[in-house]
């Protein structure tokens, strides 16, 4: 019997059976949905894309894995090399895991150990975001504020290692101020914040944030597996502002396989580059560099520079600006756009149920959570997609 997530098994209403899906469509026996949410937002090329299925039917004639104990291999290889050019600044070192929860334990582990190499044992503690969601593994939910996700660690008591603070310059500053001693990193999901009910921010946040992270010697961690790739409609917030440490998945692979990596600029990696091996750092997922998720990594990096796909997220916001301009309704309480994200928050999120079998029967597969109706489509949706996708939306308030 499958477990399924985010679900109360013994309530849970009957899944969508899907028995193929191609483009931006999910296709069941009773016909087929545009998925407005690229399935939990990685899936940006759409479906059954040639060029991305090719590079995993290539790869699997070779081979499919090899760990990197040991080894090594050509696509793990280009990958490196490619992110390496890719991203911005000295970003240049790229440690591979197999989820994007699993590449920011390491991140974590990361800063923790930078300073523990350093002697400086006093930097146990982790500066995070309210409302911030940066996966379910046990670290990742510490540093997370979210307890419709995470009221598990409850059991636990009070946190001692992490400290929160809003997206406001003011309280950053006095955050800094009070216990930049304690501190090892700074994690943020730049910009947008994802699971934790797609809240936006300006950049003048994150300009502070690596201002106050230089003055104090704390190293600013930049989630981006949900924001990466475009979806702020920036290619990466790193672009604009550099961290030390730089998280991707979800898109990376463009949806197809399951793959992260950890990105860590000059200072940190030489952090640990020692004749002393207690200084390494030791960590080695099982799936890591794996060879299926690095082929067609490399040919969605290729798809999304040769086919200009800034200039579609460029699109996908203009039409959304234009079709979702004026709309109000009582029950809502702010429409939110940015890059290929639109969030229409509810006042009480008891407005949105049923939303899910609505689409469901106008041909689009959503899956609004607590009081937020969202869509983060696949880039390569044509305009009228996308209408019917907002107009769907729209039409739930009516």
């Amino acid at each position: 019997m499958i477990w399924y997530p985010y679900q109360q098994m013994k309530t849970m209403k009957e899944p969508y059976k899907i028995i193929d899906a191609e483009g931006v469509y999910l296709k069941t026996a009773k016909g087929e949905m545009i998925d407005s949410i690229s399935s939990w937002w990685s899936v940006i090329h759409g479906y059954k894309h040639p060029v991305l299925t090719q590079a995993i039917k290539l790869q699997a004639d070779t081979f499919c894995h090899v760990m990197l104990g040991g080894l090594t291999h050509e696509p793990v290889q280009r990958l490196a090399d490619k992110l390496q050019s890719f991203l911005p600044g000295d970003l240049d070192y790229s440690f591979f895991s197999d989820s994007g929860s699993v590449a920011v334990e390491v991140a974590l582990k990361m800063a923790l150990q930078y300073y523990v190499n350093r002697g400086e044992m006093e930097r146990t503690k982790v500066l995070s975001l309210t409302h911030a969601y940066h996966g379910d593994t046990f670290k990742t939910m510490e540093v997370g504020d979210d307890e419709d996700y995470h009221f598990i660690l409850e059991a636990y008591g009070e946190k001692k290692d992490v400290l929160h603070v809003p997206t406001q310059i003011p309280d950053l500053e006095q955050a800094f101020e009070a216990h930049h001693r304690e501190l090892n990193c700074f994690i943020v999901e730049p910009l947008l914040q994802g699971a934790g009910g797609m809240r936006m921010y300006d950049i003048s946040f994150l300009v502070k944030a690596r201002e106050l992270c230089d003055r104090y010697g704390v190293l600013l961690i930049f989630d981006e597996v949900a924001t990466g790739f475009g979806r702020t409609g920036n290619r990466f917030v790193a672009d604009l502002v550099q961290p030390d440490i730089l998280v991707l998945g979800k898109a990376l692979t463009g949806g197809y396989i399951g793959h992260a990596v950890t990105v860590a600029n000059r200072k940190v990696y030489r952090g640990f580059y020692s004749d002393d091996p207690d200084k390494a750092l030791m960590h080695g997922p099982t799936f890591m560099g794996n060879a299926l998720a690095c082929s067609v990594a490399l040919k969605s990096i290729e798809v999304f520079e040769q086919e200009d796909y800034m200039a579609k997220i460029r699109r996908i916001e203009q039409i959304t600006r234009r079709e979702m301009a004026g709309f109000t309704d009582p029950r809502v309480k702010e429409v939110r756009i940015m890059g290929g994200c639109v969030c229409v928050e509810v006042k009480d999120a008891a407005v949105l149920k049923g939303y899910q079998q609505f689409a469901c029967e106008r041909g689009v597969f959503s899956r609004p959570f607590l009081n937020c109706m969202y869509a983060m489509v696949p880039y390569i949706i044509s305009e009228e997609e996308l209408v019917r996708v907002l107009n769907t939306m729209k039409e739930w308030f009516s």
